[in-house]
C-alpha cells in the first residue's frame, strides 16, 4: 500500500490543508464514478455513522439556506441546491441523539452510492488537525512573531469566473494603475513591506509554530491570560507553496527516509541562524481572521468535526456531500479507517480524483493521528436518489 515513496508522501503532507494554493496539478486521469449498493461498503454496519450525524447537520443546514437554483460544483454530478433539499430536510428532522440505525436508514433512504474513479480506486489519504499555540495580544519579549490579518488591499481573484476550464484556480495580488500586480513574497511580509496595511491579530512565542499555522491555515492561540482565541484562514498573497521538506533532503540536511513535519520542525529550531531563510524558501503567506463560536471553519463556511469532515478536491467532489473512507490507516480504537465523514474542506495539497485529507480535531491526540497520516485508500461519494444526472444509467 505504498505511495511512490515516504517523500513524496511528506511534501503533500506539509502542504496539507491551508486553502487556495496552487501546487503541482495531479490531473493525469480522467475521473468517473461507479454506482455500488451502501449494505456494500465497508464497515457499513459497524461504524458509528451517529457521530457523522453533526457534521451532516451543518453542510445540510448550509445547503438549506441557499436558492434552489444555486448550483453545487462540480455541476455534472453536483446538481443543484433543489436536488439535496428533500434529503436535506428529511435530516432535520432526525434527532441530535439519533442512533446509528436511524442514520443508516436516512443514508440508505436517500442516497446511492458510487466509487470514485482515477485510473484506479485508490489514492492518498492525509491528516490534519488543529494546532494549539502560545500567544500575546501585546509585543513583548518572547512573543515577537504577528500573525497578520487580511491586509484592505490584497484582491482575491477566482479565475474560475472567468472561464470554466481555470475552474477551482485562484490567485491574488494588488490594484496598481488598473493593473493586478503579485503581493509580496513571505520574506517581503516579514521584513515588515506591508507597513500599516498590515494589522496584527496576535504574536505569538515561536516563528516555527507561526510557519506550520500558515501550513495548517487554523489554530487555537492560548493567550497569556489563560484565554483561548481561535483563529482561521482569511486569505492569501497568491504565491505557489514551496514545501521547504524538499529543499531540506536536496541539501543533505534531512535524510529523504527519515522527513517528516517533526523532524523538520526538529531541524529549525535546531538551526536558529538558518531557520528564517529556509523558512522564507516557501514565499506562500497566510492571512487570518479571528473566529467566534465553533470552529474551525471549513471551505464549505461551517465548523468542522473531528475524525469526520474530510477536505477534497472540490472539481470532483461538492462540498457538503456524505462520504464513506476505506483507508489503510488505524483510528482512534486501532482499527481500519472505514467510516461516514462529510466532505466541507479543501486544501493546497488536496488535488486529484482520489484525494483525501482527514481533520482530526485539535490537541496532543489531534496531532499524533494527523502527523504521520499519509496511507492509501479509496473513497465513495453519496449523491441524493433525485439527482438527474448522467451517471444515472
Amino acid at each position: 500500500m505504498a505511495w511512490r515513496g515516504l517523500w513524496l508522501l511528506t511534501v503533500l503532507l506539509l502542504a496539507a490543508c491551508t486553502p487556495d494554493q496552487d501546487p503541482d496539478r495531479a490531473d493525469s486521469h480522467p475521473v468517473s464514478y461507479k454506482r455500488t449498493e451502501l449494505a456494500g461498503l465497508p464497515a457499513w454496519n459497524s461504524d458509528r455513522v451517529s457521530e457523522a450525524l453533526p457534521a451532516l447537520k451543518r453542510s445540510c443546514g448550509k445547503l438549506r439556506r441557499q436558492s434552489d437554483t444555486a448550483s453545487i460544483a462540480p455541476a455534472e454530478i453536483g446538481g443543484t441546491v433543489a436536488d439535496w433539499r428533500s434529503a436535506c430536510d428529511a435530516l432535520s428532522r432526525l434527532s441530535d441523539g439519533s442512533g446509528d440505525s436511524a442514520v443508516r436508514d436516512f443514508l440508505s433512504t436517500w442516497f446511492d452510492a458510487y466509487e470514485v474513479w482515477a485510473g484506479k480506486s485508490e489514492g492518498l489519504f492525509t491528516g490534519y488537525y488543529e494546532p494549539e499555540l502560545n500567544g500575546s495580544l501585546e509585543r513583548r519579549e518572547g512573543f515577537e512573531t504577528p500573525l497578520l490579518a487580511k491586509p484592505s488591499d490584497l484582491v482575491l481573484v477566482n479565475l474560475g469566473d472567468w472561464r470554466t476550464g481555470l475552474r477551482g484556480e485562484r490567485i491574488a495580488g494588488r490594484l496598481r494603475s488598473g493593473r493586478l500586480i503579485p503581493y509580496e513574497s513571505r520574506s517581503e511580509i516579514e521584513s515588515g513591506a506591508l507597513g500599516s496595511n498590515a494589522e496584527t491579530l496576535v504574536w505569538l512565542d515561536d516563528p516555527v509554530d507561526a510557519f506550520f499555522l500558515h501550513i495548517q491555515g487554523s489554530g487555537r492561540i492560548r493567550l497569556d491570560d489563560g484565554r483561548v482565541l481561535r483563529v482561521g484562514y482569511d486569505g492569501h498573497n497568491g504565491h505557489i507553496y514551496y514545501p521547504i521538506g524538499r529543499y531540506l533532503v536536496e541539501s543533505g540536511e534531512i535524510e529523504r527516509e527519515a522527513v517528516s513535519l517533526q523532524t523538520i520542525r526538529d531541524w529549525l529550531h535546531r538551526h536558529p541562524d538558518q531557520m528564517r531563510g529556509v523558512m522564507d524558501r516557501n514565499p506562500s503567506y497566510i492571512f487570518f481572521r479571528t473566529i467566534n463560536g465553533e470552529g474551525p471553519i471549513g471551505a464549505q463556511g461551517v465548523a468542522l468535526t473531528a475524525g469526520r469532515s474530510l477536505a477534497v478536491d472540490r472539481r470532483y467532489i461538492p462540498l457538503g456531500a456524505p462520504v464513506w473512507l476505506d483507508v489503510d490507516y488505524p483510528d482512534e480504537s486501532g482499527k481500519p479507517l472505514q467510516r461516514l465523514v462529510v466532505a466541507q474542506d479543501t486544501g493546497g495539497a488536496i488535488k486529484g480524483g482520489v484525494r483525501g485529507d482527514v481533520f482530526w480535531g485539535h490537541g496532543p491526540v489531534a496531532a499524533e493521528k494527523a502527523g504521520p497520516m499519509a496511507a492509501t485508500g479509496r473513497y465513495f461519494v453519496l449523491l441524493p436518489k433525485n439527482l438527474d444526472i448522467a451517471l444515472k444509467q
